[in-house]
């Protein structure tokens, strides 16, 4: 290597203009010197996967499940940090900031193109600030109804009852995928639904047993044990498909919407001048463990659809939801100051 960089020095002063040539050959050593020993060594430490939002909810188990996986993997400690607050800005901004060297990782849910359109200064840039890995897969929401509310059976028994007065519905939390999949609904429909958003799934859920509202668009998971026992009735789901786990439940797709779908994604991103070497090993990797049949056979249970793709594949997507959110919000006017 020490000859070749001589060889490649002397040869960019001497025929390619010095200084331009040079940056070049640096560049190209860089480059080369991480793709052989840096990158056959890494990880040399543990590595830190970021959650921006509080511990137990659907990111932090999805990321603790991937994060089991690429320890044993890596024979590196992969530890999940959770940072919640501001609707997940604070932590995706931390990870933002941080040194692009691998070591640190965000795992994040469909926030990460929404906020951007709804708050006025998310401190972080989606496509300037972050190198995608990949799609490790989707979720969808479900509607769901208190069982009193038995005017409503379907999709369209909705848009009907709330062409005679407001229905409001309840959701995880403004920009979550609750909230915006009930936004879309009301765009495209012109029903007269009104969004009462509670600060995480567990007080969604609470108002929804209670009664507070009888309309919801949450989260699977919770809503399958529920509707087992009767004290929820599931209307529709967002997917495109029906759910392995509610399989007697239609989309809101085939209820009268075609083309309706709403997922809520959870990627991975490392910080933008991450080496594209690294990206891609982390890629690879966590492909991989994304298809262990106890991993994928825990997702089902979940509701969750595992997806895995390449880091151009993963960008294509987050540029299009970024685009598909950014209309709804407009549309909706929903802001967060």
């Amino acid at each position: 290597m020490q000859h070749f960089l001589q060889k490649m020095l002397h040869l960019g002063f001497e025929r390619a203009g010095g200084i331009t040539m040079l940056r070049k050959v640096l560049c190209l050593s860089g480059l080369l010197f991480f793709t052989t020993p840096l990158l056959a060594a890494w990880p040399e430490k543990p590595v830190r996967v970021v959650v921006p939002f509080a511990a137990g909810g659907p990111a932090d188990l999805t990321a603790r499940l991937i994060a089991q996986k690429l320890s044993e993997q890596w024979k590196q400690p992969v530890v999940v940090d959770n940072r919640g607050g501001a609707g997940g800005n604070l932590g995706t901004a931390l990870v933002a900031q941080a040194p692009a060297d691998g070591y640190t990782l965000l795992l994040t849910t469909s926030v990460f193109v929404c906020n951007p359109s709804l708050y006025k200064d998310t401190g972080y840039d989606p496509f300037r600030d972050f190198a995608p890995i990949t799609l490790a897969g989707v979720s969808a929401t479900v509607v769901s109804r208190h069982p009193s509310y038995t005017a409503v059976q379907t999709m369209q028994d909705i848009v009907r009852e709330a062409k005679a007065a407001p229905i409001p519905f309840a959701s995880p939390g403004i920009g979550t995928a609750g909230h915006l999949a009930g936004e879309l609904f009301r765009n495209i429909t012109k029903a007269n639904l009104q969004a009462v958003p509670y600060k995480g799934a567990g007080p969604a859920m609470t108002a929804l047993l209670g009664g507070e509202v009888r309309l919801g668009f949450t989260a699977v998971p919770p809503v399958v044990a529920l509707a087992r026992s009767g004290k929820l009735v599931p209307v529709a789901v967002t997917s495109l498909k029906r759910l392995e786990v509610l399989p007697n439940v239609p989309t809101v797709a085939e209820s009268g919407y075609p083309g309706f779908e709403v997922d809520n994604m959870y990627g991975l991103l490392a910080p933008k001048k991450t080496p594209p070497a690294l990206i891609r090993k982390i890629n690879a990797d966590t492909r991989t463990v994304l298809q262990l049949p106890d991993l994928r056979a825990r997702f089902v249970q979940d509701a969750f659809e595992v997806r895995g793709n390449s880091p151009e594949e993963f960008e294509k997507y987050l540029r299009a939801e970024f685009v598909k959110w950014a209309r709804v919000v407009k549309e909706s006017g929903v802001r967060v100051e």
